[in-house]
Formats: C-alpha cells, sequence, structure tokens
C-alpha cells in the first residue's frame, strides 16, 4: 500500500504518519513539510517532500515523483495568522485574510485532486480524505461568527461532495470523505482552547487513531460524506 499525507509535520499530520507506520509497516509512506522536516520522521522509513501546498506546480511535481497511491489524506489548513483570527462580526471581515483561508483550506484539495486523480485511478482502494471542520456546516451553523474559516471549509465540503459524484462514476473504487477531527491539541486550536471542556479537547494521537481507523473501513457507498472523529455522519 502507497500512502501521501499532506501537512506530514503538523499537529495531526505528524500524528497520523506515525500511526500509520504502526498500523501499516509494510506501507510505502510519503509525507510532506514546507519548511522543517521532522527530526522524528528521518531514517523511519517516511519518504519526505517538501511542499508549499499553495503553488499547483509544486503539487503536479509532486504527482509525478509518486506514481503509485492507494490513499491521499490533506491535513493541512489554518484557523489564524500571528496577526488575525476568526472574525466575531461582518465589520471585521478583511478580504486579504479571507482569501487567505481559501487559498490554505480549499484551493489545496482541488489542486491535489486534479494532479493525483490519473494515479489514484490506477489503485484498487483508492481513498480521498481530508480534514474538514463541523463549523463549515452549513445547516449545524447555530453561532455565526468565524466568515472566513467557515466559508473556506463550507467551500472545500462543497468541493468534495462534487468530486465525490464525478469520481463515482469514473473511479468506482474509490472513497471521498471530509473529516472532522474534533477540537484537536495542536497550534490551530490553541488560542481557542480556552472554553472547551477537558474531555472534549482531544491528543493528535487520538484523532490520528480515529481517522485512520474510519479511512481504513470506508467503503465506496460512503463516498461524498462528512464524517466527525467517532464516525457519526455529519449535516452538510
Amino acid at each position: 500500500m502507497n500512502i501521501l499525507v499532506l501537512g506530514g509535520s503538523g499537529g495531526i499530520g505528524h500524528a497520523m504518519v506515525n500511526k500509520l507506520r504502526e498500523t501499516y509497516p509494510e506501507a510505502t509512506i510519503h509525507a510532506t513539510y514546507k519548511h522543517h522536516q521532522p527530526d522524528t520522521g528521518r531514517g523511519d522509513g517516511v519518504i519526505w517532500h517538501r511542499l508549499d501546498i499553495t503553488l499547483e506546480e509544486e503539487i503536479k511535481q509532486l504527482s509525478q515523483n509518486i506514481p503509485q497511491l492507494d490513499w491521499l489524506i490533506n491535513c493541512i489548513g489554518m484557523l489564524h495568522t500571528e496577526d488575525k483570527g476568526p472574525e466575531k462580526s461582518v465589520q471585521a471581515l478583511d478580504g486579504d485574510f479571507f482569501l487567505h483561508n481559501i487559498k490554505l483550506n480549499t484551493l489545496p484539495s482541488i489542486m491535489l485532486a486534479k494532479h493525483f486523480e490519473p494515479t489514484l485511478k490506477r489503485s484498487t482502494s483508492a481513498r480521498f480524505a481530508v480534514i474538514s471542520a463541523k463549523v463549515g456546516s452549513i445547516s449545524d451553523n447555530r453561532l455565526g461568527g468565524w466568515y472566513s474559516y467557515r466559508a473556506s471549509k463550507a467551500a472545500l465540503n462543497m468541493f468534495l461532495k462534487t468530486l465525490s459524484i464525478e469520481w463515482q462514476r469514473t473511479m468506482k473504487h474509490c472513497v471521498v470523505l471530509a473529516l472532522h477531527p474534533g477540537t484537536t491539541d495542536t497550534r490551530l486550536s490553541k488560542p481557542f482552547q480556552q472554553n472547551v471542556p477537558k474531555e472534549k479537547l482531544f491528543t493528535p494521537k487520538y484523532v490520528a487513531q480515529c481517522l485512520v481507523s474510519i479511512i481504513a473501513n470506508a467503503t465506496p457507498a460512503q463516498t461524498g460524506t462528512f464524517l466527525a472523529y467517532d464516525g457519526i455522519e455529519l449535516p452538510w
């Protein structure tokens, strides 16, 4: 089996790489990082690739460097920058920040599907799984706020649903999944953890265990579904 984890140097991504190594010791695991390859990654059999996920040409090159692939798991996303966080009101909206959310939370998965489609087509057990977020659910939105993040994840969800319909016709063996990891103790959620109950703040290791199990057990009949870490299907 051949697996690619995008964002393998991040909190959830790195935990996913470790869980996959543990679960599938015979698999060939590729993982990406942007700036620094994790120290724990050297010599562990993982094939690391430096990648700027916002550059389509680099995604295209990566797809050409990985001739065989069964699972693609995109763990890359952003919620805040050093100087900007989720908006509490429409007056706080900033166009550049909104587009930055789209650039990191939405577009990468589109480009990954475009360039890795030929490779995934050759697999008999293809998986295309992307970390989304429950706040991207339109029907579940009862609190408002977080305009840029919500919109970018809702757009991601729509893309994944649409992709699943196309690939159901052309890649009947492929499963496309949007995955909600829950609130995970990573840099992404750090500024927003104070109001999260202790039992609802998950470790990356726990989340990786949950998500790898979901991906492994998903069937073609589940393609195009939005699933939480506990396997519960979420509303779009």
